[in-house]
């Protein structure tokens, strides 16, 4: 949002007429999005990547070719021609594959504890940090880093999704993350794997859409 509007006067002028409600917008995303990086690295959280991954390392029979062939059957009385062919092809996972995945998972907990959870938990989940304090923990925040963050866990969810829906090998992606490459030479990909890409680019269009209702004098 801030990048259209330094890049486009009318979509400055459509933040700057309704104010409030843009930053009461853009405060819901950021808390948001602290909240669930919380839910998501800290160990106490029910729903942690460690225990997720925990759950799917212990139980292998998730990911077996035997459960993968009735998913793909499904409500089917018979399964399909082609499923045994399919499932040939299908990969189950091995405790490797989850390892490597772990050693992903555990450098990006670091840099989440070390720079961004008592963030988390002293200004978006309880305001218990003074000014002072809520600038200092600001100033330890970077852009460039959540970015790939976020984009990190998109790939890991990518990944799982992968192995779990169509039995393919987990692999971690590399996706965009820089918001001029995306703008400049956009990604014809879509689905889950172009997530960030679908948002920067659907932002930029409503909210030149939107401008360009609102700067419209009526009758014109």
């Amino acid at each position: 949002m801030h990048d259209a509007a330094a890049g486009h006067k009318p979509v400055l002028q459509l933040l700057n007429q309704w104010p409030l409600f843009w930053n009461t917008s853009l405060a819901a995303l950021q808390t948001a999005a602290f909240i669930v990086l919380g839910r998501i690295f800290d160990q106490n959280s029910p729903h942690n990547l460690d225990r997720l991954l925990r759950i799917a390392q212990d139980n292998p029979r998730i990911f077996s070719k035997v459960s993968l062939g009735r998913r793909k059957q499904g409500k089917n009385s018979e399964p399909p021609a082609w499923l045994g062919d399919y499932l040939r092809g299908a990969y189950e996972p091995k405790p490797k594959d989850f390892r490597r995945i772990r050693t992903y998972v555990h450098k990006w907990r670091r840099i989440y504890e070390k720079n961004y959870r008592d963030l988390r938990h002293k200004v978006f989940a309880h305001k218990v940090a003074n000014r002072a304090e809520t600038e200092a923990l600001f100033g330890k925040a970077n852009i460039r880093e959540l970015q790939r963050m976020f984009v990190f866990l998109n790939s890991l969810y990518g990944a799982l999704w992968e192995l779990f829906v169509n039995g393919g090998k987990p692999v971690l992606r590399p996706l965009r993350y820089s918001l001029k490459r995306m703008k400049d030479l956009p990604s014809p990909g879509t689905g889950r794997w172009a997530t960030q890409e679908r948002i920067t680019h659907e932002v930029t269009e409503f909210l030149l859409s939107a401008s360009s209702v609102a700067n419209t004098p009526l009758g014109g």
